[in-house]
């Protein structure tokens, strides 16, 4: 009977742990936080669902403002290149749709459609959203403080893993360009 008793209490112990560290909307409290601009949830494209910038901490971000309607929209597929290239060394290419230069869907299922499906992209990509002026996401705000704002679609930061250095590439820039992959390598060399 005692035995039942401790079975019992270890068991309702450890659903109330699990339930303190879950959310009212059942998704798990990140434990993982960190102090820089990145500590921020960021709604995932066409999805209920928030990742909060954190989640990355101690890796180099690669920090894209996409549009689906570009002349450089093809760049996709060199950006999809270089995640499945350095993923496994640690970068993380994040993708931030955007209309401000009048190139995005109108819709995110169209949007979605173009990076999902004619693209093939794997890396997160987030909700439409502003990358300029006093509306830009806090993810743009904060690195259009540090360098400036985009000036075209496709503009790569590259934010290395301690978040104190910001490199900014232009839309002309590709992503398997020497310019871009050297420039990886090397954020990388630094974790």
């Amino acid at each position: 009977m005692l035995k039942k008793m401790i079975i019992g209490f270890t068991a309702l112990l450890v659903s109330s742990t699990l339930m303190a560290q879950t959310q009212p909307n059942n998704k798990a409290v990140n434990p993982q936080t960190c102090d820089d601009f990145t500590n921020v949830d960021i709604r995932k494209l066409r999805s209920k669902e928030s990742i909060n910038l954190c989640d990355y901490k101690n890796k180099p971000l690669l920090i894209v403002n996409t549009a689906s309607n570009c002349g450089f929209t093809p760049q996709f597929e060199s950006l999809e290149k270089l995640h499945k290239t350095y993923k496994d060394e640690g970068l993380v290419v994040l993708g931030f749709p955007s209309d401000d230069f009048f190139q995005e869907e109108d819709n995110e299922k169209e949007t979605a459609k173009v990076c999902f499906i004619n693209y093939g992209v794997t890396f997160p990509m987030f909700a439409t959203s502003e990358v300029r002026g006093s509306d830009a996401n806090p993810i743009f705000k904060h690195l259009n403080e540090q360098t400036s704002s985009p000036n075209w679609n496709f503009y790569k930061y590259l934010v290395s893993a301690d978040r104190k250095t910001i490199l900014r590439f232009n839309s002309k820039v590709k992503p398997d360009s020497e310019k871009m992959i050297k420039a990886v390598e090397n954020s990388l060399s630094k974790i």
